[in-house]
């Protein structure tokens, strides 16, 4: 869609950094396009308790950093636009509809102001955000914005703020598009002096927590199957989990099994808690399980995770996360398993974790999670085609194309089953890395992305522990991986790994 006129509508006692933001945003986006505010004199300044709390946290865990939250002073924004706008952005919540304009305004738990957001942040939970159709009531996106990075109000309303620019955005390149309107939800938030009483308790328990304990410290579970797996059938049952030997000091997550050229093993990431940078290791496998010492296969200077794998002319080739590199990065397998070399950058200037390629009629397509500095990590799915492995890689039509924290951020490999193509994906709905679900993709090309549900796994009975974030297959090789509780002082955490391996090894 192009536009000649777009007026963001604000209030001119609360215009606010995020706001500012959105205009950036836009800009950028539609460059030809004039971009302006349209300032409300009406007082919409927020409760006080809340604006206290605002600045109690900015000071306390913010030290006085800038946030989205923050107020700006109207002197600083661009000239004002009045009137004949294409497109109206309605940040008030009842800007009346002109002749012939578009007016789009955000939902927060279906309703027309922000303040539905805080008493759902108040609440302890998720807003549902969407954007509408002032004029017909029409929802045109919606998203669940992720809070696994969030610290207290202020947390949680830049997720928020952050995921209602990417949603206008979408907005505006498809006003078309027609959804169900979320019904306004009720919230009984507790009031702000008691919720940040909670949440510095939270703060200082999670730094107990920290101190004693090793969090999270993630493991990986392995088994041999023959015939259906996981994401064939929906379920952990079957052949009984093992864990993948634990290296102490440093925790082991995101398996990529493979069998190449007559080798067995698994790639994964390992993360020395003395450094907290990730680095790809290569456990190698017999018949009977982990065999030998794991060796080193990559590391660079940022972290490195989710080492995906795929073959591509007799070549075994690498995409590991690699998100403050500020790209995704192709890397060849020189000499296996431990010697690799960059050969392409995918995509460059991007903030994108878990970067996942598939083929799909005649194309490479790669679904990654991407972030621009704010919010969570796992709930803005983006996607990029192309031609073949090595490019020219370019955004879909609609990327990102879902915002939602349930259902967005890539789990593991893509795979054909019955003619469908399943994707494992994160629900971090609960909290990052806390269940999978299996999707099923409807439909892809370059204008459209659908994607429904199949299953959905929980940890606990035959992988007990508090996580569950991967999945993946190479040949009768299965693995998963999961978080437990591990104290940092050694007989307490022997004990407790050893009473989880019995629990185990018992099915």
């Amino acid at each position: 869609m192009t536009y000649q006129r777009i007026a963001i509508a604000v209030s001119s006692t609360r215009f606010m950094r995020w706001q500012d933001r959105l205009r950036e945003r836009l800009a950028t986006r539609w460059p030809d396009a004039m971009i302006a505010f349209r300032f409300d004199p009406r007082d919409d300044a927020q409760p006080g308790a809340v604006s206290q709390l605002l600045t109690l946290e900015r000071m306390l865990l913010r030290r006085g950093k800038p946030t989205l939250c923050d107020r700006v002073d109207t002197s600083a924004a661009n000239a004002t636009l009045e009137s004949d706008a294409d497109v109206v952005i309605d940040l008030i919540g009842d800007v009346s509809p002109a002749s012939g304009a578009l007016v789009l305004r955000p939902l927060y738990d279906g309703h027309e102001t922000d303040q539905a957001a805080v008493a759902a942040i108040l609440s302890g939970a998720t807003p549902l955000v969407a954007v509408e159709n002032a004029a017909t009531g029409a929802c045109i996106v919606e998203g669940v914005p992720s809070f696994e990075a969030a610290d207290g109000l202020t947390g949680g309303l830049e997720a928020v703020y952050s995921r209602i620019c990417v949603l206008i955005e979408k907005a505006l390149a498809a006003p078309e598009t027609t959804l169900v309107a979320p019904f306004p939800i009720q919230r009984q938030p507790r009031h702000p002096a008691a919720f940040f009483a909670r949440n510095f308790a939270f703060q200082c328990a999670r730094w107990l927590y920290h101190l004693s304990c090793r969090s999270p410290h993630w493991r990986i579970g392995w088994r041999y199957v023959d015939g259906p797996g996981v994401i064939e059938s929906g379920s952990l049952s079957g052949p009984e989990w093992r864990v993948m030997p634990d290296q102490g000091g440093a925790f082991s997550a995101d398996p990529f099994p493979i069998e190449w050229r007559g080798q067995t093993g698994v790639f994964y990431e390992l993360l020395d808690y003395r450094t907290n940078i990730g680095e790809i290791f290569y456990q190698p496998f017999d018949a009977s399980g982990p065999v030998g010492a794991p060796v080193c296969a990559l590391k660079e200077r940022w972290h490195l995770s989710y080492p995906f794998l795929i073959e591509e002319a007799g070549e075994l080739y690498m995409v590991p996360e690699a998100s403050n590199s500020g790209a995704i990065t192709l890397y060849r397998c020189v000499a296996f398993p431990d010697k690799w070399e960059p050969v392409a950058n995918l995509v460059e200037g991007v903030e994108a974790a878990d970067a996942t390629i598939f083929r799909h009629g005649g194309r490479y397509w790669m679904t990654s999670v991407v972030r621009d500095g704010y919010g969570g990590y796992s709930d803005t799915l983006a996607i990029h085609h192309a031609p073949s492995l090595f490019g020219p890689w370019e955004p879909h039509r609609k990327s990102p194309v879902i915002v939602d924290a349930r259902l967005a951020r890539p789990a593991g490999a893509v795979m054909s089953h019955n003619g469908a193509l399943l994707r494992p994906v994160q629900d971090c709905s609960r909290g990052y890395g806390k269940d999978l679900a299996i999707m099923r993709i409807d439909a892809l090309d370059a204008e459209n992305f659908e994607q429904s549900p199949v299953s959905h796994l929980s940890p606990g009975g035959r992988w007990p522990g508090g996580r569950l974030h991967t999945l993946n297959r190479a040949g009768r090789l299965e693995c998963i991986d999961g978080a437990v509780f591990t104290p940092k002082f050694m007989p307490i955490r022997r004990a407790l790994h050893d009473r989880i391996d019995r629990r185990l090894a018992s099915g």
